[in-house]
């Protein structure tokens, strides 16, 4: 039974499916040869492209019998067809445009993406809320993830690595909604953001010295800041003889070097056993004689677990925290160690902190649409009960992103490591705003 069908109930079976708007000849002419190829879908799916070009072949032979049908709507038709057969239906040619970074359906009639840092709402349209739920299991079924009544909401990724979550009802009280966050097909590097205005050539000094040099990292930032995509281009500066270890909830880092064990979490399965979490694999990871853990996003109690390995000899570990600014990630990381479970004063809490992390590089995503590291911060300890911060590099509106002029105390370490920095790398000024 479809998860429409179990989600209605058994009375609703025999109701039409429910549609947007009133189907064009076109739609009714995409979904009868659908049916045809009913028996061929499962194929289709699991073969995807190496299936494309046969299962193009038959719908354009289909269609050939359509009289009506003029060159260029026929072969719109194909496309939209194989789209649904092979790829993600109505969605695909919003996962074919290079512009589109988000997709976010909220509903049948409502598909908006995100362009440039900016939302737009689309003309695309489901024919109602049992193509997207279809669409949702088509693309969780082969991670081997579920999505139903009893587990209403879900994250997976797409084969290049994209970001997908998926909540239905009775969670979500207007219908199903999905939300899809492109990965980039080529990855940004240090060098794009620099040119994009993201960074400024000093911190990416700073940053590639810090790396190499085995400094603790935590990228923080608020949702769609750009962490994922930071931690991404500055894990490209860890040494390929060094083996790397990386835990995600839905693994979509893409790692340069050649010694990468990637692992990913696992929910629960029908019979609620099997979960396998974050916290899991960081105490896993500790037993693969990594020279370096990265961790897609600390959210929990697992953040115990990554300073303990931080303080116990894995330097250099980079991971990623959702925080408003550098003072608050030392607040959510605490609250996310007493969520281990451990009565902890919270003075040892912060000396755990203090002693595990050296710098916190801070993205925001501004009002105009642009992705920007605003802060590089150093974490130089404690006095009395509080941890003291001091920004290196800072971004001021409408003045840009400049040093401060003020040198950290971790050069020594970092020269210790073979990193030497240009003295005027730390001078005052910058990049402006332009």
């Amino acid at each position: 039974m479809s998860l429409y069908k179990r989600l209605r109930g058994p009375a609703d079976e025999g109701a039409p499916i429910e549609v947007a708007t009133e189907p064009s000849r076109a739609d009714r002419l995409r979904l009868a040869v659908q049916e045809r190829l009913a028996l061929d879908m499962a194929e289709a799916a699991e073969q995807g492209d190496g299936w494309k070009s046969e299962v193009r072949e038959r719908v354009a032979a289909l269609l050939a019998a359509e009289p009506d049908l003029g060159p260029l709507e026929r072969e719109a038709l194909v496309e939209q067809i194989c789209a649904q057969i092979v790829g993600l239906g109505p969605l695909q040619p919003l996962i074919d445009d290079p512009e589109v970074s988000e997709i976010m359906v909220n509903s049948p009639t409502q598909v908006y993406v995100e362009r440039r840092g900016r939302l737009y709402r689309t003309a695309v349209r489901f024919q109602g809320d049992k193509e997207i739920l279809e669409l949702i299991e088509r693309i969780v079924a082969p991670l081997g993830r579920r999505i139903d009544e009893s587990s209403p909401m879900v994250d997976a990724r797409l084969k290049d690595g994209s970001r997908v979550n998926a909540i239905i009802p009775p969670l979500a009280l207007k219908g199903p909604s999905l939300t899809i966050r492109k990965f980039p097909h080529d990855a940004l590097t240090v060098d794009d953001l620099v040119r994009l205005g993201s960074m400024t050539p000093q911190m990416v000094d700073l940053l590639r010295a810090a790396v190499r040099g085995r400094l603790n990292i935590v990228i923080s930032g608020g949702t769609a800041s750009g962490k994922t995509t930071l931690l991404g281009s500055l894990s490209a500066f860890i040494p390929d003889d060094e083996r790397i270890v990386t835990i995600e909830d839905a693994a979509e880092l893409r790692l340069q070097q050649q010694h990468v064990v990637s692992l990913e979490t696992r929910p629960p399965n029908l019979e609620g056993r099997g979960e396998v979490t974050i916290r899991q694999l960081v105490k896993n990871a500790l037993r693969m004689r990594p020279d370096r853990i990265v961790v897609g996003e600390v959210r929990s109690g697992e953040a115990l677990d990554m300073l303990q390995a931080m303080n116990t000899g894995h330097d250099g570990s980079l991971t990623t925290v959702h925080a408003n600014a550098p003072r608050d990630v030392l607040s959510r990381i605490e609250t996310m160690v007493l969520m281990a479970g451990f009565e902890l004063p919270v003075r040892a809490i912060r000396e755990q902190i203090a002693s595990a992390l050296d710098l916190i590089v801070h993205a925001q995503r501004l009002r105009d649409g642009q992705r920007r590291v605003t802060h590089v911060t150093e974490v130089q300890g404690m006095e009395g009960d509080v941890i003291v911060l001091q920004d290196i590099f800072r971004h001021e509106p409408g003045q840009g992103c400049f040093a401060t002029g003020l040198r950290p105390r971790f050069l020594d370490r970092l020269e210790a490591m073979g990193q030497f920095l240009d003295p005027k790398v730390f001078q005052g000024g910058g990049g402006r705003d332009g």
